[in-house]
């Protein structure tokens, strides 16, 4: 399903004008002092990674738009950015000068951050036949999603969702905006959402977006595009520190089920999960990730379950010092167990009489 275009009033298109002639303002003062050049840039991606607020909505969308659109068609809340990347698609002009100062500005954090966020539908809208101006803008656009990606891992929010689908599913499933961009920037575009598109809870795109992957220059050595959407996963996996983003993850990846994946690949996917099964260096996984983990390993490699779960207990020993809660843990669950049997029974004998009970 397409976004849900964002369409600004007549007022609101001043407004936005406006906007852009102060972002304008900042960049230049980026630009002029090197000693408060990071935190002006740092306010400037903060400032425009913003969620709009109801009166500047209602400006920007009038008050029917601002009544009834409230979110951006992704499931997440409008942003500053959203708004403005639709701007300087159908006011070019208003983005000219911005984009000169970000060009120059190209070397400092957060400068492809806001180009990123900025000027993603542009790059995709306008006609660029400069090959290396070309690369560079689509090599910021991977750099800068990537990092903003990144902040939503580390905050556990969706604030990016209507960048990363637009990048799925206009850029990269679209391939007419897909070969505007040079193909070595393809490449890094498949591998950034490989590694972000179960966190945005997009796997129901998966077979479409294998479809789509281009062709790689070392095929044969790292396989086709499943294997490299789990080599891709896998390496974020490695990464990643926030339980709920890893639980997520865990959850999401029995999609993979049924892929042909190389023996190799195969193997490094169930190596990587294999690693959150157990207390202890180098991952200290907790025991909601060790049975998430579990359950993946279970549910995708079947064949070898009892072994596993064997060795892991045999290595679970070598740690003495997590006896007494695995024992603690056990206990509960016999527990829960035992008393879940009794309210089954106690229930299903309440019903029975009171059905004998009925006329």
């Amino acid at each position: 399903m397409g976004r849900m275009p964002l369409v600004s009033t007549a007022r609101g298109s001043a407004y936005l004008s406006a906007l852009a002639v102060e972002i304008e303002k900042k960049l230049q003062r980026a630009l002029a002092s090197a000693s408060q050049r990071r935190n002006l840039l740092q306010e400037l991606f903060a400032d425009v990674a913003l969620e709009i607020d109801d009166r500047a909505r209602e400006i920007i969308l009038g008050e029917e738009g601002a009544i009834s659109v409230e979110d951006d068609g992704y499931g997440g809340p409008i942003c500053f950015y959203d708004v403005l990347a639709n701007h300087f698609v159908s006011v070019p002009q208003d983005g000219q000068s911005i984009l000169n100062l970000i060009v120059q500005l190209w070397s400092q954090s957060f400068a492809s951050n806001i180009f990123a966020l900025l000027f993603h539908k542009w790059l995709f809208e306008v006609q660029l036949d400069n090959p290396e101006v070309l690369l560079r803008y689509s090599s910021a656009l991977v750099q800068g999603a990537t990092n903003v990606f990144w902040i939503d891992i580390q905050s556990n929010a969706r604030r990016f969702q209507s960048l990363f689908q637009y990048l799925l599913e206009e850029v990269a499933l679209y391939p007419e905006r897909l070969k505007k961009i040079p193909l070595q920037a393809q490449r890094d575009l498949f591998l950034l959402l490989s590694r972000f598109i179960f966190f945005y809870n997009l796997v129901d795109k998966l077979e479409s977006f294998l479809k789509q992957f281009p062709d790689f220059p070392n095929a044969f050595l790292i396989g086709g595009a499943s294997d490299i959407l789990v080599t891709e996963l896998a390496d974020q996996l490695q990464k990643l520190k926030v339980e709920p983003v890893l639980l997520h993850y865990l959850s999401q990846i029995k999609v993979l089920q049924g892929l042909e994946l190389r023996m190799t690949t195969s193997t490094r996917l169930k190596t990587c999960l294999y690693s959150f099964t157990s207390p202890g260096g180098p991952m200290y996984p907790t025991r909601a990730v060790r049975h998430a983990a579990w359950d993946a390993l279970d549910y995708l490699f079947p064949v070898g379950t009892y072994p596993r779960h064997v060795i892991s207990l045999f290595f679970r020993l070598l740690y003495p010092w997590y006896w007494p809660s695995s024992c603690w843990n056990f206990v509960v669950a016999c527990i829960q167990a035992v008393l879940y049997s009794v309210l089954r029974v106690i229930f299903s004998g309440w019903e029975n009489l009171t059905r004998s009970k009925q006329p």
